[in-house]
């Protein structure tokens, strides 16, 4: 008589029955394999983007980080600093290069984890250690003294400059910035999700490229409403901007936006040389009034110029009047 073996359960258990029968193994192990494969294609959408948008300036080290930046034009030095979680194509696109060129001497960098800059995970790249780094940077380029204007985060890196190095900086152009601490709801976004150690890496590889691109249509209405979207602004790489790399820096700057503020805010008064402020009447991302608004009190000798129906790109959309505003700061310099 033959004897027949009673098979293992295991070896006639269909994905089906494992999933009835171990429904949160089963679970946990689909994420798993999910946000895997989620892993590889967002790597591989952003080497694409990289072949597709490669570097156009120049690399220099400095204090050990690899930076991106452009020069063009001759004359008397203007540094352009962009915002959180944008690069010099946003200057390139919205046509302040070229205009800036034909007078001066511009230099854009991609600040630190955006463009094709490095950002070291050994350094907490508030204002100030940003301001230090581009100080060592424009020494390198042979820049003694220089105008610099800073649009959004770049606004807070930019005053953060003179703050420093008080000789290194001529005149300063501060466009759609935030100064002081005030609720940030991206902030808390960030502090509880992309920019925590990592947790945020594992976001930025899987779940944020991908919520990125859908969600790229409403954060540009947010931007430049109520204005539209210039199609100048065709140009700028979201490819680049939604790779895993600049949303681990985008998040990481949103999450330290306050506690830099509340660090800044006591140094905007001894600021000694001519300041222009910018900010967009609509703005839908800072309050103006709290923000450029204030700083304009603080700092008794600034110029302010509010621009009625821009928003918060008022580099895209309001490109003429920021350059006026370089030249009005440049003027006050031969005063």
């Amino acid at each position: 008589m033959r004897i027949l073996k009673k098979r293992s359960p295991s070896l006639v258990t269909s994905p089906f029955r494992a999933l009835k029968e171990y429904p949160i193994a089963s679970t946990v192990v689909a994420t798993i394999g999910l946000m895997a494969a989620a892993a590889v294609v967002n790597q591989r959408l952003a080497d694409k983007a990289q072949r597709d948008h490669p570097p156009q300036g120049r690399f220099i080290e400095i204090d050990g980080v690899r930076l991106h930046y452009v020069e063009r034009g001759s004359g008397r030095p203007l540094v352009l600093l962009h915002g959180n979680g944008s690069m010099i194509q946003d200057f390139e696109t919205s046509g302040l290069i070229d205009l800036a060129a034909k007078h001066y001497r511009v230099i854009v960098f991609d600040r630190p984890g955006f463009g094709y800059s490095l950002r070291p995970r050994n350094v907490v790249w508030t204002p100030a250690a940003q301001a230090d780094l581009f100080r060592d940077a424009l020494a390198h380029l042979g820049v003694e003294k220089a105008i610099v204007l800073g649009h959004s985060w770049g606004a807070s890196v930019a005053v953060a400059l003179p703050s420093q190095h008080p000789s290194m900086v001529e005149a300063l152009i501060l466009a759609s910035g935030y100064y002081f601490p005030t609720a940030r709801t991206d902030a808390i976004m960030a502090m509880t999700g992309p920019a925590i150690p990592g947790f945020g890496d594992i976001l930025s590889h899987t779940v944020s490229p991908i919520l990125s691109r859908l969600m790229w249509p409403v954060m540009l209405r947010q931007l430049f409403g109520p204005k539209s979207v210039p199609r100048k602004f065709d140009g700028f790489p979201k490819s680049l901007a939604v790779r895993p790399s600049q949303l681990r820096a985008g998040a990481a700057e949103a999450a330290l936006m306050v506690p830099a503020a509340i660090l800044s805010a006591t140094t905007y008064g001894e600021l000694a040389i001519p300041v222009v402020i910018l900010a967009g009447e609509d703005d839908r991302l800072i309050d103006i009034d709290e923000q450029s608004g204030r700083l304009h009190d603080e700092i008794k000798h600034s110029k302010m110029h509010r621009l009625p129906g821009a928003g918060h790109m008022i580099q895209q959309s309001d490109t003429a009047d920021l350059m006026a505003a370089v030249d009005e700061a440049a003027a006050e310099t031969l005063h």
